[in-house]
C-alpha cells in the first residue's frame, strides 16, 4: 500500500509524541515574536463546558442538564530562566505596573519531520501568573521561568 494511502487509515496511524511543539507570540500585530518560541512545558491545554441542572416540576426520576458556558484553564508555559525576551518584558509590565498587552499565541505540534500538523491558537491571552524554580545551592539543575497566561477562549487547528 502506498505511504499517503496509510496515512489516511486511521487505524494503522502511530499517535504522535508529545515532545516536538512550538509557541509563538502574536505581539501587537500579525509578526510572531521571534525569541519567545522554545518551551520545555506546555499546560492547560483543555476547555469544559459546564452544565446548569434544571429540575422539572413532578419528574423524579432524573434532572436536565444543560450546557451552561464553556470554561477554560490558564495556559502555563515552563522554560528555562533567560534575560532580554520581550515576554520577559510584557510580564514585568504586568506585574510591575498593572498594564495589560493582550496578544494571541500558537502553540504548534509538529511531526518527526517538522512539519505542523495541528495546534491551538489562544485568543486575548495576558499574564496572570509568574513563578521561578527554587534557588538552591545544592543543586545544579536548571532555574525554571513558570509563565501562566489567561484568554478568552482558544481554537483547536488541525492540518
Amino acid at each position: 500500500m502506498p505511504e499517503f494511502l496509510r496515512k489516511l487509515n486511521f487505524a494503522d496511524q502511530e499517535p504522535y509524541l508529545s515532545h516536538r511543539f512550538g509557541v509563538f507570540f502574536f505581539m501587537g500585530g500579525a509578526l510572531p515574536n521571534p525569541i519567545d518560541l522554545r518551551f520545555q512545558r506546555v499546560s492547560g491545554l483543555s476547555t469544559e463546558v459546564q452544565l446548569e441542572t434544571v429540575n422539572e416540576g413532578g419528574e423524579n426520576l432524573h434532572a436536565h442538564r444543560l450546557p451552561s458556558k464553556i470554561t477554560y484553564n490558564n495556559l502555563v508555559l515552563e522554560r528555562g530562566y533567560i534575560i532580554g525576551s520581550p515576554l520577559n518584558i510584557e510580564f514585568n509590565a504586568t506585574f510591575s505596573s498593572f498594564k495589560f498587552s493582550p496578544s494571541n499565541v500558537l502553540v504548534t505540534k509538529f511531526s518527526e519531520s517538522g512539519i505542523p500538523i495541528g495546534g491551538w491558537l489562544f485568543m486575548k491571552a495576558y499574564p496572570v501568573k509568574w513563578s521561578m524554580s527554587d534557588l538552591d545551592a545544592h543543586s545544579n539543575s536548571v532555574a525554571v521561568d513558570t509563565m501562566e497566561l489567561a484568554y478568552t477562549r482558544f481554537q483547536i487547528l488541525r492540518v
